[in-house]
């Protein structure tokens, strides 16, 4: 009788086999109960596109901790800082709102919203943010401040290992105080509304909820990263799946080669740690 693989050994097939029918150019890091699964080129520095919205946000947060901001801080929504893409606020009829510290963090976190990008630098510029990034000890995880107004940024650059190491902390309470870990989580874990057509895809409504995670698409690139969490509740699995080079650049929805990848590779993750 053959024996039955280890979690590990079945993680890393089931990678190879999607990432290489997907094609492109893949930037991995995953590791199940604290050991490392996949070690794949994690250390290719790649323009991050909206999974750095979880950093931006722990940098809000960050701030929060260290009292020079409050989540009741507010910013006006006004026509001129509204940016097109994914999200939800370009979509108003009209402006004028007052948003706060907390609304935008969910909205970074949970709506991938590009306009709560330019909001929250009206509050926490980009050299800021750089900081708080830098003082946690990374290098190439960085947003991109507009030399012109260093209240505008653009999203940058990060490395896989660098993304799982962020969540890495996150998840075990080692980036942000209890509260500002709750946050982030609760937007991260919520499916209704959120992202599904990654690695939550082939989940229930009640497993969805055990995967807190962010996508990130631009052009040729599709990534997604996360924790996966046991029945229990505790962090299982942490993983970083950045992915370039990719065909079909066109294609946004969950028929993308890559996204199909993501979706295999969450219901295996799930299965590995208690599905």
């Amino acid at each position: 009788m053959t024996a039955r693989p280890a979690p590990a050994d079945g993680l890393a097939a089931t990678y190879a086999r999607c990432t290489g029918a997907a094609g492109g150019r893949w930037h991995s890091y995953l590791t199940v109960f604290g050991e490392t699964v996949l070690d794949a080129d994690p250390d290719a520095v790649v323009v991050a596109a909206s999974v750095q919205k979880v950093a931006i946000a722990a940098a809000a947060l960050a701030a929060v901790d260290r009292r020079e901001l409050a989540l009741t801080d507010t910013v006006e929504l006004t026509a001129e800082l509204v940016a097109g893409g994914t999200g939800t606020l370009h979509l108003q009829a009209a402006f004028g709102d007052r948003l706060t510290v907390a609304h935008l963090v969910v909205a970074l976190v949970n709506g991938s919203d590009n306009t709560a990008v330019r909001l929250l630098g009206r509050l926490l510029p980009g050299p800021r943010i750089n900081d708080f990034l830098a003082a946690q000890g990374f290098r190439h995880t960085r947003v991109q401040p507009l030399p012109a107004d260093e209240r505008r940024f653009f999203l940058g650059t990060t490395t896989a290992r660098e993304t799982h190491e962020l969540l890495r902390r996150l998840a075990t309470g080692a980036l942000l105080s209890p509260a500002g870990t709750d946050t982030v989580l609760r937007a991260m874990r919520w499916a209704q509304p959120g992202y599904c057509d990654g690695v939550r895809r082939y989940l229930s409504s009640a497993q969805r909820r055990r995967a807190a995670v962010k996508h990130g698409a631009d052009e040729d690139r599709r990534h997604e990263v996360g924790i996966v969490f046991d029945l229990d509740g505790a962090p299982a699995a942490t993983f970083a799946f950045l992915a370039d080079g990719l065909s079909d650049p066109d294609d946004y929805g969950g028929t993308h080669p890559a996204v199909r990848a993501h979706a295999a590779l969450g219901r295996a993750l799930l299965d590995a740690v208690g599905g």
